[in-house]
């Protein structure tokens, strides 16, 4: 009668643990699988090296010394193992590389050391020099996105994803000024701009969005905005007026240098950060919801404005960081195809991020002279997957990332919420976005009121 007790017993923890691996990866990672992957990566570390080819031979001194003793040849030797550290989504391995050895290996093997490990991926990035750390997670952790509860937040840097390996992935204009997001229709490329919108809103920036689908995107959000466009027309005024304002913060800039002998060095400005607090202008982040629509012409009498919008574009790429205006361009296709000037424009973006898309030729728009492996990785987004994204620079890092589902309901929420925020920018002052109106069929449609200024 005991055993069948304990026959129950095993059977009913057996039945919890599975249900919890499904249910809550996190808590199961937490109680239980990182002792069983722990336990497992120690045991075959030697053996998987070897199998990896990431061993070295023994060196000649070990040799010559096991030939005049007489003894069996030395084995290859492995990295040494400097840090096995747990965490809430995986494993991190910090390993010291043997003479001889590069950290292009290890991140070549990658796929090989997550099958042998059990684990779910691994991604090897180089700390410095000789030392490699392997990020290992046991599950996976795009599958459901939770993003971590506090996340330390600065000016200009905004989480808006969680990568492949549980960290945390921001959007930080201070170091990557311009961004290009590319997606085709419901990749989630909508709910990654919103949700980078609804973290902006909180700071002291600016918001200014051009959206040519009749403001579906962005207009929601207008509460928050200090200037709007829904039309290739209003958005050819608006970047000129854009352009006028960044003249405008240079002009400041130069006002302020004031450069002379006895000036320390560290006040010495030649962008915004370096003004006093009182003198600094607002940052400026600009959200271009379709670029198509603006590069595209229909007729010859739309090229004039395509030319003024693109040219004006290029020149904020160009001269707009340190007047402290970011740009954040996204499109479903960002070719040549869409006219003169375009792949000028493209090459200012330093930021790529890249949602599922329909071909590899869209993919090749954003990667091809970064990664050929973040075309591959792009390509092969699954269309069930919404807000999947490939993210990446022109240093040629990448990462897959996930966006969490952002509703609209929320982010206009948060933009209401922090509509006191915006800030009013005279040259932007024209385009200030007018309360909605609210749709009555079969009725007279009331006149728009202006929002208040803030």
């Amino acid at each position: 009668m005991d055993a069948l007790w304990i026959m129950l017993l095993v059977v009913l923890a057996v039945a919890f643990v599975l249900v919890l691996r499904w249910r809550r990866p996190t808590w199961y990672w937490m109680t239980f699988g990182v002792t069983f992957a722990t336990v497992r990566v120690l045991i075959r570390y030697r053996s998987v090296m070897d199998a990896c080819g990431l061993t070295v031979p023994p060196s000649r001194w070990r040799m010559a010394l096991a030939r005049v003793a007489n003894r069996p040849v030395p084995e290859a030797r492995s990295p040494r193992i400097l840090r096995l550290r747990p965490t809430a989504t995986g494993l991190v391995l910090r390993v010291k590389l043997r003479p001889g050895q590069d950290a292009f290996d290890f991140s070549a093997s990658s796929d090989r050391l997550r099958h042998s490990f059990a684990l779910h991926n691994v991604v090897s990035q180089e700390i410095r020099s000789g030392v490699v750390e392997l990020r290992m997670t046991g599950y996976d952790v795009l599958k459901r996105v939770r993003m971590p509860a506090a996340v330390p937040s600065e000016v200009l840097r905004v989480p808006v994803a969680l990568r492949e390996d549980g960290t945390v992935h921001h959007r930080d204009y201070r170091q990557v000024p311009h961004a290009l997001n590319v997606g085709a229709t419901q990749s989630g490329k909508s709910v990654y701009q919103r949700t980078l919108a609804a973290g902006l809103a909180p700071q002291k920036v600016a918001l200014v969005g051009i959206d040519c689908k009749n403001g579906v995107e962005l207009f929601p959000l207008a509460a928050r905005f200090t200037a709007l466009a829904d039309n290739p027309d209003d958005a050819a005024e608006l970047l000129a007026a854009l352009v006028q304002y960044m003249a405008r913060v240079y002009q400041l800039i130069r006002a302020e240098q004031r450069i002379n002998v006895s000036l320390p060095d560290a006040e010495i400005t030649a962008d915004i950060w370096d003004l006093p607090a009182h003198l600094r202008p607002v940052p400026v982040v600009i959200l271009v919801d379709e670029v198509a629509e603006l590069a595209l012409a229909a007729s010859k009498a739309d090229e004039p404005r395509r030319d003024r919008i693109v040219t004006d574009l290029v020149r904020l790429a160009q001269l707009g960081r340190a007047a402290g205006i970011y740009l954040e361009i996204c499109g479903q296709r960002f070719g040549s195809e869409l006219g003169k000037g375009i792949t000028m424009l493209r090459a200012q973006l330093t930021g790529r991020t890249a949602h599922r898309v329909n071909d590899e030729t869209s993919a090749n728009m954003a990667f091809g002279d970064i990664s050929a492996d973040a075309v591959l990785a792009a390509v092969q987004i699954d269309k069930n997957r919404p807000g999947t994204a490939v993210a990446g620079d022109s240093s040629g890092g990448w990462s897959r990332i996930r966006a969490p589902h952002t509703t609209l309901r929320k982010a206009v929420d948060i933009c209401n919420t922090h509509a006191h925020r915006t800030p009013s920018i005279p040259e932007l002052e024209p385009f200030r976005p007018a309360a909605p109106v609210r749709v009555l069929v079969g009725k007279v449609q009331p006149k728009a009121a202006s929002v208040p200024a803030f």
